[in-house]
Parts: C-alpha cells; sequence; structure tokens
C-alpha cells in the first residue's frame, strides 16, 4: 500500500497563536509552513513542528503577500492554506483563490470578517438581528435614525470581538461621528443597541455538518468589558440546558445559510432583556481567542485547535471522525492587573487547571464536574480579583482576542 502523499499546511498568522495547530499538523504528518510578522521572529513558536518560517513586515500588505507566497509555491506544493487569526482569514481566501487551494474563497470569507456581509446573508436566509444600516448612504441613515430610537452603535464592519465599536444616543451625536471618520465611514454600519446577555458558542463543523459543539455564557457582555472596564468572565452550560439547545439549532441554522463547510468557528448571540428574543451578533472562522479554548479543553477534553488541525491534515485522506467528550463545566475569569506580572499563588483551589502568563493580565481557567461548584469559584474569584489585581489604565494591552 503506498504511503499517504505529504500534505504542507502554509498558516498565516498576524498574530502569536495556534501552537497546538501548528504541534498537531506535524504530529499527523503534515509539513508546516508559516507566515508571520517579522516583529514576532523571536517568539516562542513551536519551532519543532514548523519546517520553514518565513517573516514580512506586515501581512496587511495584500500585493507583497501575495507576490511572497507566489513566490514560494515555485518550489513548494501547497495543499492547504490556514488561518490562524481572525484578521488573516480574507488573507487566506486571496490566497486560496489566487493559488487554486482548496478551502474558503473570498465570498465566503466575508461572512466571517465583514459584520455587514454576515448580517445581511443571515437576516436574507430569516435569522433575527439587531436593526442596522451600512454607514454608506445618507437618506438611508436618516431613515434609520427615525424609525430606529436610539441608543445605536456604530461598529467597525472588519474589527474583532467588540473593539472599535462606539455607542451613541442621538442623531447629531452619530452625524458627527461619521463626518470624523470621512471616507473610513463606508467601513462600518450602525446598528441598534440591544441590551442583554450575550452567549458564544465554540463549533467544529465536517462538511457542512457540526459535530460537536459548546454553549457558553458572559457574564458581563464583551462591549462592556471593552469600553466601561470590568472583568472577562465566561463559563460553558449543561449540554442539557434550553440556552444550549437553543444555540445549537440557531448555530446549525447560520453555519449552513453562510456556507461553512470545514474548519472551527466562534458564534455569538444576544438574548434581548425587553422582549427575550435571541438576535445573532457576529461569527468568526476561528478558534475563540481570551482563552475560549483553554475553557472548552478543560470542560470537554477537546481541543478545538488540535481537532481544527485533524480536519485540514487527517481529514483529506479519510472521513473526519467527531473526538468523544466528557461531561464537564469550565469557565474563565481574565482582568487588565495593575502589577506586570501579577502573582495568582494565593488562588490555590484544585480546580484551577491554568494560570494566565501574560504581562499585564492576571487570569484563571478552572474546571469542574460539579456546575455548582464552578459558578461558586468564579463568583468568588471575580470579587477577589477586582480587589488584588483589577486596572483600567490606558495603554495596557486589551483582553486579548
Amino acid at each position: 500500500m503506498p504511503e499517504p502523499t505529504l500534505l504542507t499546511v502554509l498558516c498565516l498568522a498576524s498574530e502569536v497563536k495556534g501552537h497546538d495547530f501548528l504541534r498537531e499538523c506535524h504530529h499527523l504528518g503534515g509539513r508546516v509552513l508559516l507566515v508571520t510578522r517579522e516583529q514576532y521572529r523571536d517568539a516562542d513558536w513551536p519551532r519543532e513542528a514548523i519546517a520553514e518560517t518565513f517573516y514580512l513586515p506586515s501581512l496587511a500588505q495584500r500585493d507583497d503577500l501575495v507576490k511572497g507566497v507566489s513566490w514560494l509555491a515555485r518550489r513548494e506544493a501547497i495543499d492547504r492554506i490556514v488561518a490562524l487569526d481572525d484578521f488573516d482569514v480574507e488573507l487566506a481566501a486571496l490566497l486560496r483563490e489566487h493559488l487554486r487551494v482548496p478551502g474558503m474563497g473570498d465570498t465566503t470569507a466575508r461572512y466571517f470578517r465583514d459584520k455587514l456581509a454576515m448580517r445581511t446573508r443571515a437576516r436574507e436566509a430569516g435569522i433575527l438581528v439587531p436593526d442596522f444600516v451600512p454607514a454608506l448612504n445618507d437618506a438611508a441613515i436618516t431613515h434609520f435614525t427615525e424609525q430606529v430610537p436610539p441608543p445605536w452603535v456604530l461598529k467597525p464592519r472588519g474589527e474583532a470581538a467588540a473593539a472599535g465599536i462606539r455607542k451613541l444616543h442621538s442623531a447629531d451625536e452619530l452625524w458627527q461621528r461619521l463626518n470624523e471618520l470621512g471616507d473610513e465611514r463606508a467601513f462600518h454600519l450602525v446598528e441598534r443597541f440591544v441590551p442583554g446577555d450575550v452567549y458564544h458558542v465554540d463549533a467544529i463543523v465536517a462538511e457542512r455538518h457540526v459535530v460537536f459543539l459548546v454553549a457558553s455564557r458572559y457574564a458581563t457582555p464583551p462591549f462592556d468589558v471593552m469600553h466601561g472596564g470590568g472583568l472577562f468572565v465566561t463559563h460553558t452550560l449543561p449540554d442539557d440546558a434550553p440556552e444550549t439547545r437553543e444555540l445549537a439549532a440557531r448555530t446549525r441554522d447560520l453555519l449552513a445559510a453562510l456556507g461553512f463547510v470545514r474548519g472551527v468557528t466562534h458564534t455569538e448571540f444576544i438574548r434581548g432583556h425587553e422582549d427575550g428574543r435571541w438576535y445573532f451578533l457576529e461569527t468568526a472562522a476561528r478558534v475563540g481567542g481570551a482563552y475560549i479554548a483553554e475553557m472548552v479543553e478543560a470542560a470537554t477534553g477537546v481541543s478545538l485547535w488540535r481537532e481544527w488541525a485533524r480536519l485540514e491534515v487527517a481529514g483529506s485522506r479519510a472521513p473526519y471522525e467527531p473526538p468523544a467528550r466528557r461531561a464537564g463545566h469550565a469557565g474563565v475569569v481574565l482582568s487588565l492587573a495593575r502589577q506586570e506580572w501579577p502573582d495568582t499563588s494565593a488562588y490555590d483551589d484544585p480546580e484551577i487547571v491554568l494560570r494566565v502568563r501574560r504581562r499585564h493580565h492576571a487570569g484563571l481557567v478552572v474546571a469542574s464536574p460539579d456546575a455548582a461548584r464552578l459558578d461558586a469559584l468564579l463568583a468568588d474569584y471575580g470579587r477577589r480579583f477586582l480587589h488584588d489585581f483589577h486596572a483600567t489604565q490606558p495603554g495596557l494591552e486589551r483582553i486579548p482576542r
């Protein structure tokens, strides 16, 4: 029986992440090529898993990236192109189109990067989204402000998570901000602000089927954490919870409407306080940041990064088999910290499975087979973090996406 052909996987990384993906690709027999930014030349990459690394001043210079990878393709038969960071999704699609490599193309990629594209497509498919209007046509924006009461949020179409979002309370305030943006306003949308509880769903998709899914709830909406300070806290929901069943069905409908074929996704929904309805907020073709992947693994035993590598490498040779999962519960508590290197050694419960080691950040990932015990720990840690570490000073790094 002939040996399987070695699969060459080109990975794009605008940020230092995806170590378990890179290691698993290598473990499965893939040849891993990494393209990243020059500033990360000395970063702690898993170099034993990477055949070659290529550095660019910025991955945002598309023409340079296309020419550089095209030059690389003269000697490398590139079989897969993977975006490890949210900002690389469209770049990976561009390269796939240019080199005719299988995978997500330009149109589908926009559904997972462009907040306007994903909302428009979801609404066309009958999925409930907050009222919105592109920040393009003056008459359309005026009509929107006359029909939809404030507050509104002005959102960059291409940012990740809650970055760059502005909450506005009057038409005058909105128009002032739009005028300040100038030509950049076309890269924004205006949306009705829906107060509510925000949930996220982290899923594995194989050949258009959601084969693994974990639903979780943020203690505080990410927008409030990003713009108002406070702690980032999230925790998994029980598999048999009514919210989990609701979110699972909505996630399947959404990903089918957006044409997602294979990979991992991170999707957010909000349940409105005023009407109790579920609204789609945004989705991404990536592993969730802010230690969500570590939380999912602590709860279920399943690594989203490693399973993604299995989809890309092993899944090209045989049908993908989703992993078995254990029944457990996990959560994350994370804060910007006053201290450069916070000391969390006073937190010594056996349920702690990971301590965040990041400059000006304090964080813990906690897991327990008992949901009530997990809730009690997260509540206790939240109170203590506010006293021991919490900081909102300008200039500190934001919560990692």
